[in-house]
């Protein structure tokens, strides 16, 4: 049985309340998150979805008669506020979850020594999604190699498969993130026979108009843009000052609802993003978090972000942990434990919580499902996909990945 949550029950945590109606223990996940510094731009529409999912499921039993408890508190992007929150919530609830990378860095050797759960979505270590090495961590979804991978896929296929000649522009914000797919895109270079011409630009991301001015002269055939927040709404005033347009650029996922209204609807005519998660809100999950929470005002939060992208993306990570918990209960039986919970994961087969995000099958080897992702473009009043979920070039992002755990491997005498 889990422990009391005494210590979480204070201003600072947040947890779901749980209908008096049932009996049986919860099950209780927690989300350690930056909700104040960094990671403020989808930190809020993430919880918000686990929250109002976490709800919904409640509203129809639970997990096999288990209520569900959503636990998030604020690390404020500091590792060590954010091993303090995992110290508190591990052995109670059954995940836990950072989502920032230098958090979840400073985390992942506690957890893995501790054998806790810990879901890593879209941050963290990219090569964590290799099972072997990294036994008790789930990213659910693409790595940053792999997403950049897919990019490359999509632009051969637009091309008529070849993309021999043709010249790709890698603008980036400078720091690891922004340099993570580099290796990635280099041997891409060397299978494909394309140009490809680095554009780095320096944090925060407000001065790009070095990078952009050598674009221009550059001319490339497609930009891949890799930023977040208010990076592209600069980004896109200065596509427009240098005569691009931005029909030539894709962003990673990192673009929402909020950075498309600050460039303006028709502003960003003809911009693709890469996703990992169905956009808009016409998902019958949506529909039914709409009509049976914030038609009833049980929401929790506001209801404008029911159309952001990150709020679905907080649907697609928390949809197959939910699920897992379901799994695992209904074929290991309670009380709940981090062992079970593995297997619940690892149960996952051709998972898409009915269409909403591509079918995930995590195994002990990948945990992030096969890293899936399509391309959308928005057409001035909605985001229209240009691709079918694809995984691109296996071979090279999984030689990437074990190059990387390997060597976590090795430091950490596994």
């Amino acid at each position: 049985m889990y422990l009391k949550l005494k210590t979480l029950l204070g201003a600072a945590a947040l947890a779901l309340s749980v209908p008096a109606a049932f009996a049986a223990e919860p099950v209780r996940f927690a989300l350690c998150y930056d909700l104040t510094k960094a990671y403020t731009f989808i930190t809020p529409q993430v919880a918000q979805a686990a929250k109002d999912y976490a709800a919904l499921l409640n509203l129809r039993g639970g997990l096999e008669g288990h209520p569900i408890e959503v636990i998030v508190q604020d690390h404020g992007n500091e590792p060590q506020r954010g091993i303090e929150c995992y110290e508190r919530v591990k052995g109670q609830a059954i995940t836990v979850d950072l989502l920032s990378t230098p958090v979840s860095r400073a985390v992942l050797p506690r957890a893995m020594k501790d054998g806790e759960v810990m879901v890593q979505a879209l941050a963290g270590r990219g090569d964590a999604v290799d099972g072997e090495v990294f036994k008790w961590v789930y990213t659910l979804g693409p790595t940053y190699w792999g997403q950049a991978a897919n990019i490359v896929g999509y632009l051969k296929k637009q091309a008529g498969g070849s993309l021999k000649g043709k010249k790709i522009a890698f603008l980036y914000i400078d720091y690891p993130f922004g340099q993570e797919p580099i290796p990635v895109l280099k041997e891409l270079q060397k299978r494909e026979g394309f140009e490809l011409e680095l554009f780095p630009y320096p944090l925060p991301g407000s001065d790009q108009s070095s990078a952009w001015s050598q674009i221009r002269r550059y001319q490339p055939d497609a930009v891949i843009h890799w930023a977040f927040s208010a990076m592209h709404v600069v980004a896109a005033k200065e596509a427009k000052r240098n005569g691009i347009g931005l029909d030539k650029v894709i962003s990673v996922n990192w673009f929402n609802e909020v950075d498309l209204a600050n460039i303006g609807a028709d502003n960003a005519k003809g911009l693709r993003r890469s996703t990992t998660v169905v956009s808009g809100t016409d998902h019958p999950l949506m529909k039914d978090i709409k009509r049976e929470l914030y038609d009833k005002g049980k929401g929790n939060g506001d209801p404008k972000f029911l159309s952001d992208i990150y709020y679905a993306t907080g649907l697609s990570i928390y949809a197959p942990v939910f699920e897992a918990a379901r799994l695992a209960l209904k074929n290991e039986k309670a009380p709940l434990t981090a062992e079970k919970m593995r297997k619940g994961l690892e149960s996952l087969k051709d998972y898409n919580a009915g269409g909403l995000l591509p079918p995930i099958t995590v195994t002990a080897k990948d945990h992030g499902g096969g890293g899936r992702t399509r391309i959308e473009m928005w057409d001035g009043a909605k985001w229209v996909p240009q691709s079918d979920w694809s995984s691109d070039y296996n071979d090279l992002v999984w030689s990437t990945v074990k190059q990387h755990s390997a060597e976590f491997a090795k430091s950490t005498g596994q």
